[in-house]
């Protein structure tokens, strides 16, 4: 087996970060999965790197030892997270080292990208022996190029996993679900030309029903390439060379395009190349756009009948990760009658965002900027552009995405607002096709007007807002929900994207008294919102919280709760209670009347 020599491998690890930029479509590319059993170490004490257990030594002499080894001891499937694998690891914060050998070849004119879906929420990644990449955040992907490290034959991977709450993580220290650590998705090892279409943007124009506009970047800043972008079914082309930065930009115009709907989820074949390399895909054409208080998906009023999930497959207590995964969620979710769906409170799995393009469902995806931000401090603000980012990079071309949110019910002040203004600036740099959203939760009660009021300035900076109101539960009724009136950003799409009660699955109880935690109550708590949401005049949408039960450590009743979130409209064992056939019912009629 041959092997670099020491020098050059520390000059390789000195360049070595993970990349800013993201490969476009990493799923359309020669790869391998480098998922599977990995061997793992648990380090509650953070001693793995002064150890440097990543080197993975081995005694050689008599007198030689270590105090870990990978061999012989916890294995964890990967993707999967640490939690549910092993019931010593439920509640554990902290770091896990995982390892796995995995065996190379050289490969004459190809790169070798090493990509990670998610690994939360901290890590740093070592190959034989040296580090290569650092990433934080635990539901975006990063990438590094990792030809010039990989050895002819055998090559050890190894991952620290840290996934410990602090004041400047985004989420923060607390937050209402599972903190899930371990590497959560697919691993990769991707084989690309030398010089490669890294990434592109085909997506309709805003508010054009006919121009395409397109936008690609090789992986060099090689002037004169020659790139093309092909869409056979539509018989057009463009073509082009780039500029001394690896670029270029055009449009084309085309006819008899079937643009993507939640009716109609119309998907073409599109080609990219570029020198030699070639990458494709199905992309969806489709304008979203906001008209006065309205929703307008190709100029047509859409009434968003939406839910939400976590990422998360309640039965099994763990983390979703592949697509029957995914399959499930979605499945679960279309028989409600959806034709939104918002990914609670980060971005998602990739397979459940192509799935639900293909099913017709319109996603509405966030970052975790989710209460207890430290709007303040300049890293964070950081760290949540840079998620939001690789969250748009990554699925800028799948058209059922709508909506991208930057916020969760976060409250009003200067340094708030300069924080999400930075996102959406952030946000803007990448993408203008799309909504921009952020959900409060600050709605109040007007005494002498007798309306629901909410004062947010913020609010002016998006295209749509939110708000999350729990009328029954949190917040007792001023008066019955036939006379409850709003006037909340009344000249802007309004969603009611929370609301909702907790109910155990099979639980009788008066509809009148809260702490039954019956289905009883839960129905009566929908009629009397929805009975409620009539009185708002610029209402666009619904979502209630949430499809599923769901984990959460700070819910501690100890009969009704037992560590879950019980607001879910279907049981943590596939249950569906009360509430979930109002919902149905209710999204039937609003199907039928639009």
């Amino acid at each position: 087996m041959k092997r670099i020599p020491f020098f050059l491998l520390a000059l390789v690890a000195l360049c070595f970060s993970a990349s800013a930029s993201l490969m476009t479509n990493v799923y359309g590319r020669d790869y391998r999965l480098l998922n599977g059993r990995w061997d793992a170490i648990v380090d509650l004490y953070d001693q793995g790197d002064r150890m440097k257990v990543y080197e993975n030594r081995s005694p050689e002499g008599r007198t030689d030892f270590y105090e870990y080894s990978f061999d012989g001891g916890l294995r964890l499937e990967v993707p999967g997270d640490w939690n549910s694998q092993n019931p010593e690891l439920k509640y554990y914060e902290g770091t896990v080292w995982y390892g796995r050998h995995f065996e190379s070849m050289p490969q004459p004119g190809k790169r070798q990208i090493l990509y990670f879906g998610a690994v939360s929420y901290r890590c740093n990644v070592y190959l034989n022996g040296r580090k290569i990449a650092s990433h934080e955040g635990g539901f975006t992907p990063f990438e590094v190029d990792v030809t010039d490290a990989l050895t002819d034959g055998d090559n050890f991977l190894v991952v620290e996993a840290n996934n410990r709450r602090t004041k400047d993580a985004i989420p923060a220290l607390a937050f209402d679900w599972w903190n899930y650590g371990g590497i959560t998705r697919d691993v990769m090892l991707v084989s690309v030309p030398d010089n490669y279409v890294e990434d592109y943007f085909v997506r309709l124009r805003k508010g054009s029903p006919d121009v395409i506009d397109i936008d690609v970047r090789m992986s060099r800043p090689e002037a004169g390439v020659e790139i093309s972008v092909e869409i056979p079914a539509l018989r057009k082309s463009f073509k082009s060379v780039t500029d001394a930065a690896g670029r270029v930009s055009g449009s084309i115009q085309v006819k008899n395009l079937k643009r993507w709907a939640p009716e109609a989820p119309v998907l073409y074949d599109v080609i990219v190349r570029g020198g030699a390399d070639k990458v494709s895909e199905e992309i969806g054409f489709r304008n979203i756009e906001v008209a006065g208080t309205k929703i307008l998906i190709n100029g047509k009023p859409q009434f968003m009948r939406c839910i939400s999930f976590h990422e998360e497959i309640p039965q099994r207590m763990g983390r979703a990760f592949s697509k029957a995964d995914a399959t499930m969620l979605l499945n679960e979710a279309s028989e409600l009658g959806v034709n939104m769906i918002r990914l609670a409170h980060y971005p998602q799995n990739e397979y459940t965002v192509r799935m639900a393009e293909k099913m017709g469902i319109v996603l509405w995806q966030e970052i975790p900027i989710w209460q207890g931000i430290d709007f303040a401090d300049s890293s964070t603000r950081s760290k949540a552009q840079a998620m939001l980012r690789e969250m748009i990079s990554r699925d800028k071309n799948r058209c059922a995405v709508g909506f991208w949110g930057v916020a969760n019910e976060t409250k009003p002040s200067a340094e708030r607002n300069d924080f999400l203004k930075s996102l959406l600036d952030a946000g803007k740099e990448i993408d203008t096709t799309r909504l921009y959203v952020a959900a409060f939760d600050l709605v109040g009660f007007d005494e002498d007007r007798r309306l629901f009021t909410m004062d947010d300035p913020f609010t002016e900076n998006l295209d749509v807002v939110a708000v999350n109101k729990y009328m029954g539960w949190y917040h007792p009724w001023p008066l019955s929900p036939a006379e409850s009136v709003w006037e909340v950003t009344p000249d802007k799409p309004l969603i009611i994207s929370e609301f909702g009660g907790e109910a155990l699955y099979g639980q009788s109880g008066s509809r009148d008294v809260v702490s039954s935690w019956s289905e009883d109550y839960q129905a009566r708590l929908y009629e009397d919102n929805l009975r409620m949401m009539e009185n708002i005049p610029n209402l666009a949408g619904v979502s209630p919280w949430i499809l599923f039960d769901f984990r959460s450590p700070f819910r501690f009743h100890p009969l009704n709760q037992e560590g879950w979130n019980r607001k879910g409209l279907v049981s943590d064992r596939g249950q569906r209670k009360k509430a979930w056939y109002i919902m149905r019912d209710f999204y039937r009629k609003k199907r039928a009347g639009q």
